[in-house]
């Protein structure tokens, strides 16, 4: 008798576990954006938000929370209840790079996977008078004027740039911290500050408009989307390479048919020719459709942990 109804209220709680996952979503989703108004991140999350937000039939609400490299507002979602109403829009600084800081959450385990939404080359930009307009001038005139360059330190990947290129270049920087690209981009275009590693999504318009100036795209090869800007190899810095991708993470335990409702609405709006047009102009490759899936983010994430936090630890970076 005593199994029999251990397994009638097992059934019970399956059944209506089963209907919260199919009844999702019933009310607006947190989406939340690790850094302040106007960086990539939060230009990247406002263009999903408003189309899956037709596709899922509910609000999306983006909340900016900066501070830390983002692992403040990761935190957040970490300690979130598992089911569906609160996501991430994770990156490199966010899912990899955080680890310099003193986070209390576990990048492997603590997050349920939805899907890759991009893979975004890194450019290295720099203010519109600054004395150098390639990575070969500038390496020279930092080496004229060791400590002088006044060089952005946003996020994790900023400052692990930063580093590899003052190993490779024989260069020293000046750092100066910010909370978040938006803030950064702005000081760069008023001369306050001289050099910043930002996604290409955020710099190609001030590019373009020639407020700033792009120095290197800090990736293996050119980029279609941005095909006039050299790569840090052909500037003289060879492997100085940085990462950079959006995805989209949910808290452990979230149901599979929640994260595969999610799932469904981010490769609906991804294959969208209109959206891939816009993320090709803002420079963002749209990732493959085996990275959009939830095993295809993790093995990617995996990947970005296995390359890079060696490289993190043997480099002692900490949090300035």
């Amino acid at each position: 008798m005593k199994k029999l109804l251990i397994g009638i209220v097992a059934a019970m709680l399956t059944g209506i576990a089963g209907a919260g996952a199919q009844d999702y979503p019933s009310r607006p989703i947190t989406l939340i954006v690790p850094f302040p108004p106007g960086g990539s991140t939060d230009v990247t999350a406002r263009i999903m938000a408003e189309k899956m937000r037709a596709i899922l039939g509910q609000t999306i609400v983006i909340e900016n929370v900066g501070g830390a490299g983002g692992s403040i507002a990761v935190t957040r979602v970490a300690r979130a209840a598992p089911d569906g109403y609160t996501i991430d829009i994770g990156q490199w600084d966010t899912h990899v790079g955080s680890i310099i800081y003193n986070i209390n959450y576990d990048l492997q385990t603590d997050f349920a996977p939805v899907g890759l939404i991009s893979v975004n080359p890194q450019l290295l930009v720099a203010k519109k008078s600054l004395p150098a307009n390639d990575l070969r001038s500038l390496v020279a005139w930092m080496k004229a004027n060791p400590g002088e360059a006044k060089f952005v330190n946003q996020n994790a990947a900023a400052q692990v740039s930063g580093i590899l290129l003052e190993k490779a270049a024989g260069v020293k920087l000046n750092y100066i911290p910010y909370r978040g690209a938006g803030p950064a981009m702005t000081d760069l275009i008023s001369g306050q500050v001289d050099l910043l590693v930002i996604q290409g999504a955020a710099a190609l318009p001030q590019v373009r408009a020639g407020t700033i100036k792009a120095i290197a795209n800090l990736s293996p090869q050119r980029s279609a989307a941005m095909p006039d800007i050299p790569t840090s190899d052909e500037g003289g810095v060879p492997g100085w390479y940085m990462s950079g991708w959006f995805g989209f993470f949910a808290p452990k335990g979230t149901p599979k048919d929640v994260i595969a409702k999610l799932n469904a609405a981010m490769v609906q709006v991804l294959a969208d020719p209109v959206i891939k047009a816009k993320f090709f102009e803002l420079g963002l490759d749209v990732a493959s459709r085996e990275q959009q899936t939830p095993e295809g983010l993790a093995a990617f994430t995996k990947g970005e942990i296995d390359k890079w936090w060696p490289i993190i630890k043997a480099a002692n970076i900490k949090q300035q």
